[in-house]
């Protein structure tokens, strides 16, 4: 103790004549602690990969794969240790004496339940142990923790006790800190009753309570974590077992999108072998991905999680255009998989793309670039063998007449090609009575015919090999589009439909439509490709021994990390604005997949709520589900929550909104544009009023159609600010907000009212809503959608 308390007053100096000026000592001596035991273990890591280097030279196949080996583990490690966050020691709990003395893995005790002694008749008690809560668990030299990981159960009590059920936990502190330096320090008593003492000293209490200072903070436009200030029911979800299917609903605030993130690292530190096959995070726009992705490195993992954007589920293609809402409708809902089901098929009868009479035959005659022929002629045995249109349509049929991929059915229309000009031969009636000869006939006939060149180039165009932009190409054809769609959908889904598909860029619907071809479609088999020879072999003269040296360990979880279709775990962010479509684009990806879905029935955006539920229950097959609900706003201000919840209770009349934990007493602004008023200046107006108020970011949410022209607007206001439309929105937060026109946003689709109570409900701090005549606003210019 004496030896600390020097170490304090050598940091803080003697004018630390106050409480937290102390407090903040302490911790920075045990930071400084922390940081000389992590470059002794970046010193070792170093070492460990020199080390490995010298052993690639000794020129054996089992030293080269031990050095793949030693330095694919001690390359993951350097990387950790070297990556300083700006907050990497967050935590600390002072814990009583547990009932047993049984320690775990980590260092510390497993007990959850103090001793019986722990508390004295007058109330009185000594702190039995302290942990220190960070990103990585750290241990001394004698493997005593410095450092307790986040995600071990030693540090749970961390996020779970509370003042009702506090366990073993007296003091819950939180440590701000950037870089090697702590800031400030804010504690958390659990058991206010207690005279607790710490090495005989009274255990000292700083500041009002973490969570309200994290509350405070200013917002970026990436995501912070919120590891310092998880709460209870968060942890719950974040710590659930991984079996079968996690459902998890909260409103608006209540942290889904970070617990999900949470909880895919949690699941890869606690079963990292289960997990190896990756865990994809499915985010509903690219800017949610944008705003979440720099979380899971801060949080210790990187490398075995996917986040993607639903736009961005299919490799070489990216959503880039918006589709109407009554073409996404139509994209999204189960309908199209019929009409992708026959356009698939269809597709191979396509027109000729030339003038012709009907007749073009293979042999005989030059062919019209992408034509589909309509006659077969080839010469065996000296023959002149044909098939006309109907024997080709007829063999089409047949051959279409299963469920298998298209493109993996040309094997077979092959062989029933051959079964027809075979019979047209006539070689098998003449050798019926001896069937050894008859087979070796029917070989040498197939040999022969699959030799010609005019029968390759047959198939090639009569049965060629279709992509997913091919077929999805041909629907852009109001025409053809309209047969394969017939008692489906109606003629004026059909044109908007084909329109849409005649635009340049891909929408988030289309991609899914994609990734259903390709399934229909399926992708026939190719040779792989031979594995180049590692330099390091050539010039140790090892490819005479190795000529195909075997994939390392690291270079065998790289290429399946860039082929991987199937994960091990999915997590799917804002659930309830995916389609039916989409859920199945989802499915195939977690077919044998654990699932964290995560979502907000009164967010939805999608029109069909049932109709998507029936996709997502198909998706998820028969798995258990096991069921969570977050309650706390804590984003919003009591102010702002109160008035999303006007638009609640018109959106989903009897929805209760999540309770909100803190008030700033300030109200939401209301402006009014007048009529043939500048609605572009009273917006960029609005925004460089908020940018003065606020120390973090301003979003400007307007409708969709007006998405480039709020771009314009707030043109030369800097980072601070961003136009964004409504839905975009999803999932993101703002220190303020300017909403435009909430019955504009209200009317662009059946789920327009949701829409407008997320984009309510997206500051962290202040509100404005800016309306015009369509809202028809009151004397205090409050909307119409927004009065009691």
């Amino acid at each position: 103790m004496a030896a600390q308390d020097a170490a304090v007053e050598s940091v803080v100096g003697s004018t630390a004549d106050t409480v937290r000026d102390r407090e903040i000592g302490v911790e920075q001596v045990h930071l400084d602690q922390v940081y000389r035991r992590l470059e002794e273990k970046i010193h070792e890591a170093e070492f460990l990969m020199n080390d490995a280097a010298k052993r690639g030279q000794v020129g054996t196949p089992g030293a080269l794969a031990e050095r793949d080996a030693q330095v694919f583990r001690a390359g993951i490690h350097l990387n950790r240790l070297n990556n300083e966050f700006e907050d990497f020691l967050f935590g600390r709990i002072d814990l009583l004496a547990g009932k047993d003395g049984v320690k775990g893995p980590d260092g510390a005790y497993t007990s959850v339940e103090p001793a019986d002694d722990a508390v004295r008749p007058d109330n009185t008690a000594d702190i039995g142990e302290t942990l220190h809560i960070g990103r990585i668990g750290v241990l001394d030299s004698d493997y005593t923790p410095l450092v307790i990981d986040w995600r071990a159960p030693a540090a749970a009590p961390f996020y779970r006790s509370t003042p009702v059920d506090p366990g073993r936990v007296v003091r819950r502190r939180v440590i701000r800190s950037k870089g090697r330096k702590v800031l400030g320090v804010e504690d958390d008593l659990m058991r206010p009753e207690l005279t607790a003492a710490l090495n005989g000293q009274p255990l000292p209490v700083i500041g009002d309570g973490a969570l309200m200072a994290a509350l405070g903070q200013a917002r970026s436009h990436t995501m912070r974590d919120i590891v310092a200030s998880i709460q209870a029911e968060q942890d719950l979800v974040i710590r659930a077992p991984a079996a079968s299917v996690t459902y998890v609903e909260g409103g608006p605030g209540t942290g889904k999108t970070a617990v999900a993130l949470h909880r895919a690292a949690y699941l890869l530190y606690q079963d990292r072998r289960r997990y190896a096959g990756g865990i994809l995070i499915v985010s509903p726009t690219p800017l949610l991905v944008a705003y979440t992705e720099g979380v899971l490195p801060s949080l210790g993992e990187e490398g075995q999680v996917a986040i993607r954007a639903v736009g961005s589920l299919v490799d070489g293609a990216e959503a880039t255009v918006y589709d109407e809402p009554a073409v996404a409708r139509v994209k999204g809902s189960s309908r199209m998989l019929k009409v992708l089901r026959k356009a698939a098929r269809g597709a191979l009868e396509l027109p000729p793309s030339a003038p012709d009479d009907g007749q073009l035959a293979f042999g005989e005659e030059p062919d019209a670039p992408g034509a589909t022929p309509t006659r077969l002629r080839v010469v065996a045995f000296g023959r002149r063998l044909e098939l006309e249109a109907d024997e080709l349509q007829r063999i089409r049929h047949n051959v279409l007449g299963g469920t298998a991929p298209v493109n993996l059915l040309r094997p077979r229309a092959r062989r029933l090609l051959l079964d027809a000009l075979y019979a047209k031969s006539g070689a098998a009636a003449r050798h019926t009575g001896d069937p050894e000869l008859a087979a070796e006939l029917r070989s040498s006939f197939d040999e022969d015919v699959t030799g010609e060149d005019s029968f390759t180039a047959f198939l090639d165009a009569w049965w060629p090999e279709l992509t997913p932009r091919a077929v999805l190409a041909a629907m852009a054809d109001e025409r053809r589009l309209g047969r394969w769609a017939r008692r489906v959908l109606n003629p004026g889904e059909v044109r908007r439909l084909a329109r849409s598909l005649r635009r340049d860029g891909l929408s988030v619907h289309d991609v899914a439509l994609l990734d259903e071809l390709s399934t229909l479609l399926g992708t026939p088999a190719r040779p792989r490709r031979r594995r180049e020879l590692d330099p390091l072999d050539q010039l140790t003269g090892l490819e005479e021994l190795m000529p195909q040296r075997e994939e390392s360990q690291r270079e065998r979880a790289e290429r399946l990390a860039a082929e991987r279709t199937e994960y091990a775990h999915v997590i799917v962010d804002e659930a309830q604005d995916v389609t039916p479509m989409q859920w199945r684009m989802i499915g195939r990806r977690g077919r044998h997949a654990t699932w964290t879905v995560v979502g907000d029935p009164a967010q939805s955006s999608w029109s069909s709520p049932d109709e998507a539920a029936e996709a997502r229950d198909e998706a998820l097959g028969t798995r258990p589900r096991r069921r969570f609900e977050l309650t706390v706003n804590y984003r919003n201000p009591a102010e702002i929550a109160e008035l999303a919840a006007k638009v609640l209770r018109l959106a989903m009349p009897g929805m209760e909104s999540p309770a909100a934990v803190r008030s700033t007493g300030v109200r939401p602004r209301f402006a009014v544009v007048p009529d043939g008023a500048d609605l572009a200046g009273a917006v960029r107006a609005e925004a460089e009023r908020l940018l003065d108020r606020v120390d973090g970011t301003v979003g400007v949410v307007v409708a969709m159609n007006r998405r480039e022209q709020a771009a314009r607007w707030l043109a030369g206001l800097g980072e601070r600010v961003v136009a964004l439309g409504s839905l975009e929105a999803k999932g993101l937060e703002y220190d303020a907000t300017v909403v435009v026109s909430p019955a504009e946003i209200a009317d662009e689709s059946p789920a327009g009212l949701r829409v407008l109570y997320v984009a309510l409900t997206r500051a962290t701090q202040q509100l404005t809503v800016v309306s015009g005549r369509r809202d028809q606003p009151d004397g205090d210019g409050v909307p119409d959608l927004l009065r009691d």
